[in-house]
């Protein structure tokens, strides 16, 4: 049996730039053992598995895999997966511009625009996002990434734990030198990742390289099999929670453009959205840019 798929380059409207994700259609048939088997062949970041869904008015159900483990939600699978529904059903005419998708946090719901000949896919987040205690000292964190305790935290910021769906050890870095040296290829991670469970982390810095950016960001996921990651809408949904809990913004609607990928030689660009009422999120949104850069059969 052939299965049709294709690659995107999410997060960016530049082929070769961005993060790349695998989209396999019409998954249905393939047991969990071969999803993984798939995307450890793939090898990138994520692969995400479209099978039928469980209620016929949505659009598809869908899967999706690290090179290691199964996520519950991510954010570039579902931005490009919703940019290569739209274009497999042959564009935006008519009302084919909203895309739902069962993912395993729940209905996701997104919207496809053109802008300027590219694809935009944007999706309420399914959960907004929530801390959880946190207890690790910055010495320890500043140890594991190869970084001075003073280079930890700027202004009010302060390392956090926040998850939209999936946890992350959100930890602010003082400025771009800072968090371009940040590694976990140290000596002290191994130590510090078993000791306190994390797996990941999701660095940022109020120091950017676009005039536009709000934020410049790094997500490494060694635990996942990702080195480091070009985009993580799944950690920039979390990231809207530090920014009600550090930036305080007030009542109305906000754009934050975070940049990330850049060391890696793949900038990417994440639109988040937050609506905001008696200076609480009500709403967030997440959105990009996604284009096609391959396609093929999985001869399987």
């Amino acid at each position: 049996m052939t299965r049709d798929y294709a690659i995107y380059d999410v997060f960016t409207a530049t082929k070769l730039e961005g993060n790349p994700l695998a989209v396999v259609f019409d998954a249905d048939g393939l047991s969990d053992t071969d999803m993984a088997a798939i995307a450890g062949e793939f090898n990138l970041s994520e692969t995400i598995f479209l099978v039928s869904p469980e209620n016929d008015s949505h659009s598809a159900a869908a899967r999706i895999f690290t090179p290691k483990s199964e996520l519950p939600f991510a954010g570039h699978p579902t931005v490009g997966a919703t940019v290569a529904i739209i274009e497999r059903r042959g564009g935006l005419a008519g009302d084919g511009r909203i895309v739902t998708l069962e993912e395993g946090v729940g209905l996701v719901r997104c919207v496809v625009k053109d802008d300027q000949g590219t694809h935009f896919a944007e999706f309420d987040l399914p959960k907004l996002p929530v801390a959880a205690e946190l207890t690790l000292e910055k010495e320890e964190i500043a140890e594991a990434l190869g970084l001075s305790a003073a280079e930890i935290g700027f202004e009010n910021h302060v390392p956090t734990l926040y998850s939209a769906g999936v946890p992350f050890l959100c930890v602010p870095v003082d400025g771009l030198e800072a968090i371009g040296r940040a590694s976990t290829n140290t000596d002290g991670w191994p130590a510090f990742s078993k000791r306190s469970g994390f797996g990941e982390v999701y660095l940022y810095t109020r120091d950017t390289i676009r005039h536009d950016a709000s934020y410049h960001v790094r997500l490494f996921a060694p635990a996942f099999g990702i080195a480091e990651d070009p985009a993580t809408g799944a950690a920039a949904a979390a990231f809207a929670g530090v920014i009600m809990e550090f930036d305080a913004p007030h009542d109305g609607p906000h754009i934050v453009l975070i940049e990330q990928g850049v060391e890696m030689g793949r900038p990417s660009a994440l639109r988040l959205e937050l609506d905001v009422e008696n200076r609480k999120l009500t709403k967030a949104r997440l959105g990009g840019h996604a284009v096609k850069i391959a396609e093929g059969k999985l001869l399987l």
